[in-house]
């Protein structure tokens, strides 16, 4: 079979932006019940401000469901395009599950911190609505382009497969479950770029749970054609994403599922029964090790179905997907790093929102670092994958480099997350641009009355996980070394000088 016809005639509809076709694979199995209106009160990272004040919103929507719409918005201080997720309040979230549902979504969402996963960058509410500022992902869904661009390799397969598993295994490592992996929720962050230098982000955690090692869940949630046979059963973990992968990865292969049907009801019984082949006259020329890691993932049994770490470091994704690029730490980056830890609570908060709101081609080489020194790939930099790096390239710190990785490490955590990285590490011309300082100032002034408070000074320590007794003696500090005209607040002018400061 022709692999772009194959793509045309089997692959998935847009549940979310577009109506349902009535095809198996477009329905979700299931959401969350309707049962009443529901009262809400989400906490809004801006409590009291309408988004309007923040985005200038484009009127013409990205996609549009059930749910609500996503369109993009441009950051009035800083420029940067978003997307953002709007949710009706009188069509989306009529009861109390459904409220819940999207409040677990959104704790989720907020504790994710990987370069292949969309980040949630805040949220708005109003009466009618609630918003979901997230990275704006230009690149189309993962079939769409590999359509679009009209030709696919194994070797491109190997590239995606690796991005994919690369998420998979972050989230499993913090205890989060996708439950609904499927082509429509990975996309392309550019839209001009080929395959194997794009950037593939994981979307939609709408029924994503947290979980602890060894639980099981009951609700069946997920897409036939994806679904693992144990969800059907009401009895599974978080092995379920892996299957969910392995049937992705024989679709990049072939161009169809492993279990293809015409109806819903057919597709499940082919998912229960969890038989596949790979038929010769599209199979011959991918290669065994594919096949090997396909049977792998598809495993009825989850004790030995592989686990994304396992999967991660398969032979056919170490051999076919390119080696991460070698970048080596310079010694610009380690005066960075020096320079980092020896800020004040304030500034390094400041490089943490900064960070933030960096778009990717701002920081595309300190991405290429941060996953080329994530040695096993979970997301994570570990002092060991830290001072391998360090010793590769030949720096020698002379400053203990335990103490400089906790002090880089600000939730405390053991290892370094992403966004903590690029807070180390951020070349301070950008960190210091007067767009980003005010994005982080407004951050922190929130009655917003263009002065830093000690209240707000205090609320800051204390979200940075400072006891209060010693939040109080370090924001007197950071107040007396900042507050240059002694009035007791920092206005956004000694704010900048702050930032521009050396030490």
């Amino acid at each position: 079979m022709n692999f772009i016809s194959a793509f045309i005639q089997h692959c998935c509809g847009k549940e979310e932006t577009t109506s349902h076709s009535g095809s198996a694979e477009n329905r979700p199995i299931r959401r969350e019940a309707s049962t009443g209106q529901a009262k809400m009160n989400f906490a809004s990272d801006n409590v009291g401000a309408k988004i309007t004040d923040h985005y200038k919103m484009d009127k013409k929507a990205l996609g549009e469901g059930s749910y609500g719409t996503v369109s993009v918005g441009d950051h009035k201080a800083t420029g940067n395009k978003r997307a953002i997720k709007k949710i009706s309040k009188a069509s989306s979230l009529k009861s109390k599950q459904q409220t819940a549902r999207l409040k677990v979504e959104i704790d989720i969402m907020k504790c994710l911190d990987h370069p292949g996963i969309v980040k949630l960058h805040e949220t708005f509410e109003d009466k009618g609505s609630v918003y979901l500022v997230m990275d704006l992902s230009q690149g189309g869904e993962l079939f769409d382009k590999i359509v679009s661009v009209g030709h696919f390799g194994e070797k491109d397969a190997a590239i995606v497969v690796q991005q994919m598993i690369g998420g998979i295994f972050y989230l499993h490592r913090n205890l989060v479950c996708h439950r609904d992996l499927k082509p429509e929720n990975f996309l392309f962050q550019f839209a001009q770029k080929p395959i194997e230098q794009n950037v593939l982000k994981l979307i939609d955690f709408g029924l994503s749970c947290t979980f602890k090692p060894g639980q099981r869940f009951k609700t069946k949630a997920g897409t036939p054609y994806y679904v693992a046979p144990q969800v059907l059963q009401g009895n599974y973990d978080e092995a379920s994403d892996l299957w969910s992968v392995g049937v992705i990865m024989y679709v990049l292969l072939c161009g169809y599922p492993p279990f293809y049907a015409e109806s819903d009801a057919e597709v499940l019984q082919a998912v229960k029964a969890g038989k596949f082949d790979f038929t010769p006259a599209d199979w011959n020329f991918v290669s065994s090790d594919a096949k090997e890691l396909i049977k792998g993932l598809l495993r009825m049994d989850e004790k030995t179905r592989l686990n994304a770490e396992s999967a991660y470091k398969h032979k056919w994704i170490k051999e076919q997907a390119p080696a991460a690029k070698s970048v080596n730490l310079k010694q610009g980056y380690v005066d960075n790093l020096r320079n980092f830890c020896g800020q004040n609570k304030l500034k390094k908060a400041a490089l943490h929102v900064i960070a933030g709101q960096l778009g990717e081609m701002q920081v595309k080489n300190l991405r290429e670092l941060f996953i080329s020194l994530d040695a096993d790939g979970d997301g994570m930099l570990t002092p060991k994958e830290l001072e391998g790096g360090v010793t590769k390239a030949g720096i020698k710190m002379g400053t203990d480099l335990q103490a400089l990785i906790r002090d880089m490490d600000a939730d405390s955590s053991g290892a370094i997350d992403y966004t903590e990285f690029i807070a180390s590490a951020i070349d301070m011309k950008t960190a210091t641009q007067e767009d980003n300082c005010w994005a982080a100032f407004c951050v922190f002034d929130k009655d917003g009355n263009g002065k830093i408070s000690m209240t707000e000074l205090r609320s800051l320590l204390q979200a940075e996980g400072v006891a209060e007794a010693m939040g109080q003696q370090e924001a007197g500090a950071v107040m007396r070394e900042v507050d240059k005209n002694g009035d007791g607040e920092i206005d956004f002018k000694e704010f900048m000088a702050m930032m521009k400061a050396n030490k």
